[in-house]
């Protein structure tokens, strides 16, 4: 036994955007912090799976010729990873099943994203290819924000 003893006190837990509490000592930066860094980490990395795919021979092009540009995997990367943050962020606060609700409506709008790629008219590798592409941003993504919000919400103080 040490001489050293652990007192114990009861404090309110105050709350985090992330629905951990900051009395479990606990040392998580909020959902929207990770939330964005991830964003950008998923822009970069499909922005580099588009330009090595590109360099292989896949084309971004539909059949009317349209083509995606490269930089326009990290514009719209961004730009919906950023929406799923807002998600998160909105659902760490409001929903009673954080981690849950933003599991399943994320993994549909994942499945939905697919959509466009399906039938705009792009040819079997290039639609494979951006598919693929969605789920990578995903992977980088979901699962850092789906870490950072709790299973069950926080109950309200005061109420």
């Amino acid at each position: 036994m040490s001489s050293t003893t652990a007192k114990a006190t009861t404090a309110p837990a105050a709350t985090t955007i992330t629905g951990v509490s900051a009395a479990s000592g606990s040392h998580r930066r909020p959902v929207v912090l990770h939330g964005v860094l991830a964003s950008v980490g998923a822009a970069a990395a499909t922005t580099a799976a588009a330009t090595i795919a590109s360099a292989m021979g896949v084309s971004f092009a539909d059949r009317t010729g349209s083509t995606i540009p490269i930089m326009g995997f990290a514009q719209l990367t961004l730009l919906f990873s950023l929406i799923g943050v807002a998600l998160a962020a909105v659902l760490a606060r409001r929903a009673k099943r954080p981690r849950s609700t933003f599991v399943r409506t994320t993994g549909t709008l994942v499945v939905l994203s697919f959509v466009p790629d399906l039938v705009v008219g792009f040819d079997a590798t290039s639609a494979t290819t951006l598919i693929l592409i969605h789920l990578l941003a995903a992977a980088i993504v979901i699962p850092t924000l789906t870490k950072r919000l709790a299973p069950v919400g926080q109950p309200k103080q005061g109420h």
